[in-house]
């Protein structure tokens, strides 16, 4: 049978198989379920407890062919490898089996760029490379049952403290930690995360910037809730991502939309599950600008803000095109929190300018409901449709255009009446499921 990994089709936008026909992703290609690889070029086993891998799952990477997979399995001893930093190559899967854990070292010294700050506090926190890195790949990516952890709870060597702690510390000096991310991948193409467990990063799980084309399946994402700047999946000056069936809970944004050194353009989220985490969010840097995102069939289950843009005048820019469809909601804060003055100190003129977004089929509980535009001269614009929160909801809306479609809102937004939510399709209470556990 000949190798079809990773199973992407391109092409014009089209909708995915695994949603109804009448309703269009924002990724521009036609994404179905990826296979795991069916060409191995290396296996490697644990050569024994606490060893350092790093040369040897180095090495295996660096000899293999593009469209083959380096594989890690559990030795006799168990499935626990340790490393420091690896590269990728293009075309390259890392494919970690059930019971296999590819642990970060915690030595701050093999993550440093060279200016000796890893693991430190300081004015600015880019001081340590990513533990998995894709620099220009083209293809390949991360599959498998098996987890990555970061260990960011785990003391650093030579430290009294954990990553974790020391963000909280840098947070209350007011200075910034230079923890290393998890996963990075910077001017890469065609990437692949299939089934594959990401935890306990020191700092950001997954950051894609100029990335063209990556799929998240099946992707489970967790990191306690109280864990500093751990973003989920973070996609920034980025193009046609697809985020389907994956469970997030995390200490910060669950995704991020970025785009501070470029556009944003087609993502779509699909079929996923939200729990601890800050939220679907857009933003906070939008200078770029953000446009053509689908949010479809998600719950968000105790996130502190539910489906969230943000920005302010010293990183703002215009977010268009943007369209929430079937989502549930409870237990949060901020179920809707689209905020022009995410920063209410900043300065500047990149003023943020939300328009043409969409919620539709939108069912949620308690909480504050903000709609805040920058100033009159640039309104919020949305449209609502079939959008019902519990009567205990508050609005709090400020320089916003609100538009009904024929499904309603209910509680009423302050403002020109709108007709209220009549009955929206679908059971949010059949939706609900825990994290998984485990394997």
């Amino acid at each position: 049978m000949a190798a079809r990994f990773p199973c992407l089709r391109f092409g014009p936008l089209l909708a995915l198989g695994l949603i109804a026909a009448t309703a269009r992703a924002q990724d521009r290609r036609t994404v179905t379920e990826p296979a795991l690889p069916e060409r191995i070029c290396a296996t490697l086993s644990p050569e024994g407890a606490g060893q350092d891998a790093t040369r040897r799952i180095q090495a295996a990477i660096d000899h293999c062919d593009s469209g083959a997979a380096v594989r890690l399995v559990p030795g006799p001893e168990g499935g626990r490898f340790f490393s420091g930093p690896l590269r990728m190559t293009s075309g390259v899967t890392l494919w970690l089996d059930r019971g296999v854990v590819l642990t970060a070292l915690s030595d701050p010294r093999v993550y440093d760029r060279g200016q000796g700050v890893c693991g430190t506090i300081a004015a600015k926190g880019n001081g340590c490379t990513a533990f998995i890195r894709f620099d220009g790949t083209r293809g390949g990516g991360i599959v498998g049952d098996g987890a990555i952890d970061g260990a960011g709870g785990t003391p650093m060597t030579g430290h009294a403290e954990s990553w974790w702690q020391l963000a909280r510390r840098a947070q209350r000096e007011g200075g910034q930690q230079n923890n290393p991310r998890l996963i990075e991948a910077d001017h890469a193409r065609n990437l692949v995360f299939y089934r594959v467990t990401l935890r306990n990063a020191p700092n950001f799980h997954v950051v894609l910037n100029d990335v063209q084309g990556a799929t998240f399946w099946g992707v489970r994402i967790d990191t306690p809730a109280d864990a500093r700047n751990t973003d989920g999946i973070d996609p920034g000056a980025s193009q046609d991502i697809t985020i389907a069936h994956a469970f997030i809970r995390t200490g910060d944004d669950n995704v991020a939309i970025k785009a501070g050194k470029g556009p944003t353009r087609h993502v779509s989220v699909l079929d996923s599950h939200f729990y601890a985490g800050h939220g679907m969010s857009i933003g906070s840097e939008t200078q770029a600008g953000v446009s053509d995102i689908l949010v479809r069939h998600l719950t968000l289950d105790g996130t502190t803000s539910g489906l969230r843009i943000k920005s302010d005048a010293s990183r703002g820019g215009l977010v268009t095109r943007v369209r929430y469809d079937g989502i549930c909601l409870r237990g949060n804060r901020r179920p809707i929190d689209f905020d022009t003055r995410y920063d209410a100190s900043a300065r500047g003129f990149a003023i943020p300018l939300y328009r043409d977004i969409t919620l539709h089929d939108v069912t949620g509980t308690d909480g504050t409901l903000v709609l805040r535009g920058h100033d009159a001269g640039h309104p919020l614009e949305v449209t609502m449709d079939g959008v019902r929160f519990a009567p205990g909801a508050t609005w709090q809306v400020e320089n916003a255009r609100i538009a009904a479609g024929p499904g309603g809102v209910s509680p009423p937004p302050p403002g020109p009446a709108l007709p209220p939510a009549r009955a929206v399709a679908g059971d949010c209470a059949a939706r609900w499921m825990p994290f998984p556990e485990g394997g």
